[in-house]
């Protein structure tokens, strides 16, 4: 049997700009022989410029194309692929077209990895407008119950990587008010680009209760879940084909002209297995 686990980790815009972080987050935390594809969408098809998904108007605009991304990713023999945008945008969808290909998305990821060491999480985002959408997530996955309370930074997507020393302080000062006022067990990072910050944070959090808070860094979890999900795959456990996962029928796909040709994705990052 083949070793080597091959994972896209799917940068759901269509700039490139955030490309090197996520390349960065594989090459600290893939297993060694996991390789890893970090792949941009078409800036033809979607706006180079918008360089987020803060709002269900941008998010929308992405759809068809992380759906052909998650076509393409079965069609190019990946195990899985991971969304990387916490509102775990068009998951559902992408699922249902991807083949034996697992679709991950950071939100269910985080919250899987959550409640695997506590009894429940809250969610540091950026801003509260995401707190609608995101809750509403969380709820449809069953997890409300297990939600403590959302905290808000006041940042931006762009704006965490900008001042880190600041964007440092914004999260200490939520999570310790999680854990102090909402009884929060674990923390998770609502947002793909408060990745680096977890360590730092949960460290800090040690010191502040004198116990270990787990910190859970959705970027990371999507990696690890995805690499979980290939690993699934070798004991038969892949994407379910009936009822509501059924996917729409070849024969139709071509009459309907659907998928013409190869998706060309704006850019791609290889990390390569180890040795």
């Amino acid at each position: 049997m083949n070793a080597r686990t091959k994972v896209m980790y799917l940068n759901p815009v269509g700039t490139s700009a955030y490309d090197e972080v996520f390349a960065d987050m594989a090459r600290k935390f893939k297993c060694p022989d996991t390789e890893v594809h970090i792949a941009s969408l078409n800036p033809n098809s979607v706006a180079p410029e918008m360089n987020n998904l803060e709002y269900r108007a941008y998010e929308s605009l992405i759809v068809a194309d992380t759906v052909k991304a998650a076509r393409q990713a079965a069609l190019s023999g990946f195990d899985a692929m991971a969304i990387g945008c916490f509102y775990d945008p068009a998951l559902l969808d992408a699922r249902e077209i991807s083949g034996d290909t697992a679709i991950v998305g950071p939100c269910q990821a985080s919250i899987t990895a959550a409640l695997n060491v506590a009894n429940n999480f809250s969610i540091i985002i950026g801003r509260t407008k995401w707190e609608d959408q995101m809750k509403q997530t969380v709820h449809e996955y069953g997890y409300g119950q297990k939600l403590a309370s959302f905290e808000a930074v006041g940042l931006r997507v762009e704006e965490f990587h900008r001042n880190p020393a600041e964007t440092r302080k914004q999260l200490e000062l939520a999570a310790e008010r999680a854990v102090e006022e909402s009884k929060a067990e674990s923390i998770i990072l609502g947002c793909t680009l408060e990745v680096g910050f977890y360590a730092e944070l949960q460290k800090f959090l040690h010191g502040r209760f004198s116990a270990n808070v787990p910190v859970i860094d959705c970027s990371i979890a999507a990696l690890k879940a995805a690499e979980g999900a290939a690993w699934q795959k070798r004991i038969g456990w892949t994407n379910s084909r009936v009822w509501g996962m059924e996917p729409p029928p070849e024969s139709e796909l071509e009459r309907f002209g659907v998928f013409r040709g190869d998706y060309e994705f704006g850019n791609l990052i290889k990390v390569p297995t180890d040795g």
